[in-house]
């Protein structure tokens, strides 16, 4: 990793830690968005232990002033949380590739940070596909058991082929290894049986 890229990190993890939402890792009580952004870097080192310097960057920035917009901005319907995601893709794109351009990446660069952002043509682009397993295994460890007990079986198994729908055979594997509790594991299994 560059030096460069170590300092774009840096200032990515000081926008995290504005977050006024925190959670309790190992004792201690970090921004909920650093939390997830470490993740998603674990994730990465695992899912694509050579990534490049732009996608360690995309990867760190996914989620970059989440807060900032909450999902209640939106109207509580299918399409307002579609319409809140794609707002939140672009937005933070764009904050993503400031930070680059700050930390002297080429206009080029900072660009190509902003298309993994956006999840553009993540089916057909590598890159943005480590990144797309990368959220989905993060949803799986860390989010999935508090998102389940707030929805019927019938929206999770649902939500789960579309994740799983999103995912590489890589991607597949490597959430096969997640330890979920016997609950959680029932339902990925339904979800990839029906």
């Amino acid at each position: 990793m560059s030096q460069q890229c170590i300092e774009t990190l840096r200032r990515i993890d000081e926008a995290h830690a504005q977050d006024p939402s925190k959670i309790t890792v190992a004792e201690q009580e970090v921004p909920y968005e650093l939390h997830y952004a470490q993740k998603m870097s674990h994730y990465l080192h695992l899912r694509c232990p050579g990534a490049s310097d732009l996608v360690q960057i995309a990867i760190r920035a996914q989620h970059l002033k989440r807060w900032e917009v909450p999902r209640s901005s939106y109207p509580m319907t299918k399409v307002g949380y579609h319409s809140w995601r794609t707002f939140l893709k672009k937005r933070q794109a764009a904050i993503a590739a400031d930070i680059c351009k700050n930390s002297g990446y080429s206009e080029e660069e900072a660009g190509r940070v902003a298309e993994m952002i956006r999840k553009e043509n993540f089916k057909q682009d590598e890159e943005t596909q480590v990144l797309e397993d990368v959220a989905c295994l993060v949803f799986l460890d860390d989010q999935f058991e508090a998102f389940e007990k707030e929805h019927n079986e019938e929206k999770i198994v649902n939500i789960l082929k579309k994740t799983w729908g999103k995912m590489s055979d890589e991607g597949h594997r490597l959430a096969l290894e997640i330890d979920m509790s016997p609950r959680a594991k029932d339902l990925v299994i339904k979800a990839l049986q029906s």
